[in-house]
């Protein structure tokens, strides 16, 4: 399923610079586990002051965050909470279905419904807590 050429997921991308009606909601590619990564099934996010900041960059930090992986036509997001969907046969600290939390930095992506993390970012979600209440 996942990693197949043309599986499509909904996410919120940012494509262009300034106030939150620049985000948008379209169909891309869904992503699959590489070397030491889980899939995560998405099912709360939160809304930071970071994600507006990242709309509004000075242009004298512009070249430092392309340096380190900040693109146009991103999907925004700094935390997460889902269920493992997948992982690679790396992968020793997880399961699929395993219940988690994680920051996504600096990768982003938690406005979507799935995203791929380093096996090192997820926690394990305390089972007498909410997805919600994790992301808070």
């Amino acid at each position: 399923m996942a990693g197949k050429e043309g599986i499509l997921m909904k996410a919120i991308v940012d494509g262009k610079y300034g106030p939150s009606d620049v985000l948008e909601l379209k169909e891309v590619e869904k992503p699959a586990p590489k070397d030491n990564e889980v899939l995560v099934k998405i099912l709360a996010a939160t809304v930071t002051s970071g994600d507006v900041v990242l709309r509004y960059i000075p242009l004298l930090l512009w070249l430092p965050l392309r340096m380190f992986g900040h693109r146009r036509k991103m999907i925004p997001g700094h935390e997460l909470a889902g269920e493992i969907e997948a992982v690679d046969r790396k992968v020793t600290r997880f399961k699929e279905g395993g219940q988690i939390f994680a920051p996504t930095l600096p990768y982003l992506g938690a406005y979507a419904e799935y995203v791929c993390l380093p096996e090192t970012y997820p926690v394990l979600k305390p089972a007498n807590m909410t997805y919600e209440e994790a992301t808070e």
